[in-house]
């Protein structure tokens, strides 16, 4: 068996250097407790090739589009890291969290308020435990599917260990649309998912959270079912929960404010200030709303913010009541930015069919689904003299936009950097749970700060180029991946 890197075992690769991108093969001397000989046969280990591991990949999950595209960003980035560390490659590390450990695939069953019987499908992806419980939002959306879950779930395995909490990776939802919906119809679809889910989960086992459709009102309706079955109170095992029964200070804003801290640190890193610049958000929902809120509490300005029919332009910029009635607008479930304009004529400038990246900014900050900034969005804001990019929402720019960005030097911040405050927060959520107490915003908000920084910082040491440019997709995963990889190694082949 392998031991942990702090074990006795050595390891001797030709010509001296594992980290040899010409050596096809690294050679492995393993140490044996079980046998007094010394001289052990030589194992060739063969380095990580990350297009043979991709065909292999779309070629056991044909049509996952999602879900390979995410695994692809990974292993193209830490690949050189990867190999040097040839135990990775005996012990099988990244075949074994390219898959997840288990998926449950269930059937929601509810009914509408005209008393018609509907039916939807759940799940439920458990990735990767090497860290602790598995941890991960729940998406309500009508185009939730397996590979969107399972790049999602991946992702979040990276995104948990570069807080340094102690969380394995996960994600579910549902196939559901909350668009048009009643709080009635979507309580009642609420505890019919949770009726198919509780056993599996639990404060040390899984505790899902919110994502895309699922906010404080789905939290507290699955919470209240999870109570009444398992017979447990107080507990972790859903976080986002309303505070004065379970709930964290600073969840709802988390991400948002996460995400500006860690634009802070890229900006700070130029010698330059947010103070004055214009930001645009795609999105309207919590995630864009918190960031609305902490971006001008820095002093920036936040241009536009766009949904599923178009953008509002703010020329004067958000003001306070503006970020208020964006809580109305997503309670609503019309989704629909146009409200905005609506309410605020003159203030707001709605255009149907337009994207946030239409109009001028300095920052641009993706919040809403994956995928949603394309290359000829990247090179509009390049045009249009964009300095900073920032992922919030989960790989929320296609690959040619992140090469587009990169090409031209634009600082880019990837998704499982930057969004990492939500589950960050979720993750103080349930120590308070399992310690019975509360902490005040103020001793959260200090706690997210430091580890965003902390994030920041682990994404510099391992994002440096040569040329004094940082590379933060590359930094962000061979962070997280690292953390995770020594887990593996040190708790054996399970």
């Amino acid at each position: 068996m392998l031991e942990s890197e702090q074990g006795k075992r050595k390891y001797f690769v030709e010509n001296g250097n594992c980290s040899n991108k010409n050596t096809t093969f690294a050679t492995l001397s393993i140490s044996s407790k079980l046998s007094n000989t010394t001289n052990k046969p030589l194992i060739k280990v063969k380095q990580m090739k990350v297009n043979e591991i991709m065909t292999a990949l779309e070629a056991k999950h044909p049509g996952e589009n999602e879900y390979l595209q995410a695994v692809r960003e990974v292993l193209e980035t830490i690949e050189e890291e990867y190999n040097k560390h040839p135990e990775f490659e005996a012990a099988k590390i990244v075949e074994r969290i390219v898959e997840p450990d288990r998926i449950f695939k269930f059937r929601v069953v509810w009914v509408d308020d005209k008393g018609q019987t509907q039916v939807n499908l759940g799940y439920r992806v458990q990735y990767n435990a090497a860290l602790g419980a598995y941890k991960g939002g729940l998406r309500f959306h009508p185009k939730v599917n397996e590979s969107m879950l399972k790049f999602l779930g991946f992702e979040q395995i990276f995104k948990n260990s570069l807080t340094n909490l102690p969380l394995g990776g996960g994600k579910g939802g549902a196939d559901f649309d909350p668009t048009g919906k009643s709080d009635a119809e979507i309580m009642r679809f609420c505890q019919a998912f949770v009726y198919e889910l509780w056993r599996n989960i639990g404060p040390d086992q899984d505790s899902p959270a919110g994502d895309v459709g699922v906010g404080g009102r789905e939290i507290g309706y699955m919470y209240g079912m999870y109570k009444k079955l398992a017979r447990e109170h107080s507990t972790g095992a859903l976080t986002g929960k309303s505070y004065g029964w379970g709930g964290s200070l600073m969840r709802p804003e988390a991400t948002g404010f996460g995400a500006v801290y860690y634009v802070k640190h890229m900006v700070e890193e130029k010698g330059d200030t947010l103070e004055g610049k214009r930001v645009a958000l795609s999105g309207f929902g919590n995630v864009a709303w918190g960031a609305a809120q902490k971006a001008c509490e820095f002093g920036a300005k936040v241009v536009a913010i766009s949904g599923p029919d178009g953008v509002c332009e703010l020329p004067e910029g958000i003001n306070a009541e503006m970020i208020n009635y964006m809580l109305d607008m997503r309670a609503s479930n019309r989704n629909k930015v146009q409200d905005m304009a609506d309410k605020f004529p003159g203030k707001a400038i709605f255009t149907p069919g337009k994207k946030a990246w239409s109009v001028k900014c300095d920052i641009a900050m993706p919040c809403a689904f994956q995928n949603e900034l394309a290359e000829e969005d990247a090179k509009m804001l390049i045009a249009n003299g964009v300095k900073y990019v920032a992922e919030v929402s989960n790989m929320g720019c296609q690959p040619g936009a992140i090469a587009a960005f990169q090409a031209a030097k634009i600082p880019f911040g990837p998704g499982k950097a930057v969004n990492a405050g939500g589950v960050a927060t979720s993750g103080l959520e349930i120590c308070q749970n399992a310690g019975h107490i509360n902490w005040t915003a103020k001793e959260v908000d200090e706690k997210l700060k430091k580890i965003m920084s902390d994030i920041y910082d682990q994404c510099v040491k391992y994002g440096k180029q040569a040329d004094g440019t940082i590379n933060y997709v590359k930094g962000a995963n061979i962070a997280g991946f690292m953390r995770v990889a020594h887990a593996m190694m040190a708790q054996g082949i399970i």
